[in-house]
């Protein structure tokens, strides 16, 4: 009958990125979400490279950190692989099997898909449906990483006191957060295609979404710590300082002129050749709408000058504009980091699924 709905217990959406812990916990209230905790720690540096894991206590440690500060008591936890290190494939498989039977076939055959040694590796698999033209049998996503991937994130949970729960691919909860900012269109976001950059310290990722359907993913070296390199080149400061002074204000006033606007410029270069690889594999040649994610999208202006160089809406990732916050939540932290949790939001919201 589901009078009582048994209220699903929460997962923390935890976004290990290359420069810091990401938590964030959501609970469902009614048809919308409410912020609960909320925790944002800087890692060490060189603790993770490129979103590989080099020093699990230190990740650990800050994972502890970022549990504490934000107060809550959920152990559970949703992490997510970046793409480089999944290999996706869409297969086809005969319609009519039980799972346990399209399990036993797909690992007879990953050889044929995965260059690595099964043992190597961790494996899952999604049915998507009946194959277009054919309906004896059905597309299933296949993903697989190396399975040191998932343990040395695995590991580093266990040292901050959390249980991984689920472990999704980077790429795909852009796909689940893609939802909350559908509502920053003018009209709704069925039928369109969303791009969302996000454009971290040292990775950029492209993920378009056409009708809440991840469609196209892409990775490439570029990112804010390239502003900070340059900051420490122009002032001869510390890292360290470089990445402070740029957050908190009190560079030189040449700084916006002679660097930030030619890092800006340098930016819509950037999501301009991204698109490009979009449109030449073919799927489709605009975009409706490009949305801004990760740390860079929070430097001022940067929405306004990527629209009127791409001619395409442009907005600032926020997930959270419809929630509401828990009281222990700062609402001027939230909206601060809001562009560059859109990953620690797909996780959170898995616990709902």
């Amino acid at each position: 009958m589901g009078l009582f709905k048994r209220k699903k217990p929460a997962i923390l959406g935890l976004d290990i990125s290359s420069t810091s812990v990401k938590l964030l916990e959501l609970v469902q209230d009614g048809d919308k979400y409410r912020v609960q905790s909320l925790a944002v720690e800087p890692l060490p540096d060189n603790a993770v490279v490129d979103k590989n894991i080099q020093d699990v206590e230190a990740v650990g440690n800050t994972i502890q950190k970022a549990v504490k500060k934000s107060g809550t008591k959920t152990k559970d936890a949703a992490v997510a692989v970046a793409g480089s290190a999944v290999i996706t494939k869409i297969i086809t498989m005969p319609t009519g099997l039980s799972d346990d039977e399209l399990e036993a076939q797909i690992e007879m055959e990953a050889d044929q898909y995965i260059p690595y040694p099964l043992e190597e590796i961790n494996l899952d698999f999604e049915v998507i449906g009946e194959t277009e033209n054919n309906p004896d049998t059905v597309d299933v996503l296949l993903a697989a990483s190396r399975s040191e991937n998932i343990e040395l994130r695995s590991a580093a949970l266990a040292l901050g006191g959390l249980t991984p729960k689920i472990v999704d691919v980077e790429a795909y909860t852009i796909e689940h957060s893609s939802k909350m900012v559908g509502h920053q269109m003018e009209d709704n976001a069925e039928d369109k295609i969303i791009a969302v950059i996000d454009i971290g310290a040292t990775m950029t990722s492209l993920n378009v979404v056409e009708n809440n359907h991840l469609i196209y993913t892409r990775e490439q070296s570029f990112g804010g710590k390239q502003l900070t390199e340059e900051i420490m080149r122009r002032y001869g400061l510390a890292y360290d300082e470089a990445g402070r002074l740029k957050k908190e204000g009190g560079l030189p006033d040449n700084y916006i002129p002679e660097v930030l606007e030619p890092f800006k410029e340098t930016i819509a270069q950037q999501v301009s050749r991204f698109l490009q690889f979009f449109y030449t594999s073919g799927q489709h040649n605009a975009v409706d709408l490009i949305v801004l994610a990760g740390g860079c999208a929070s430097i001022p202006g940067i929405d306004e000058l990527v629209e009127s160089q791409l001619d395409t809406t442009t907005v600032i990732a926020n997930p959270f504009a419809e929630m509401s916050l828990a009281s222990k939540v700062n609402p001027q932290n939230l909206s601060n980091d809001a562009p560059s949790l859109m990953i620690a939001c797909g996780l959170a919201m898995r616990g709902f699924d």
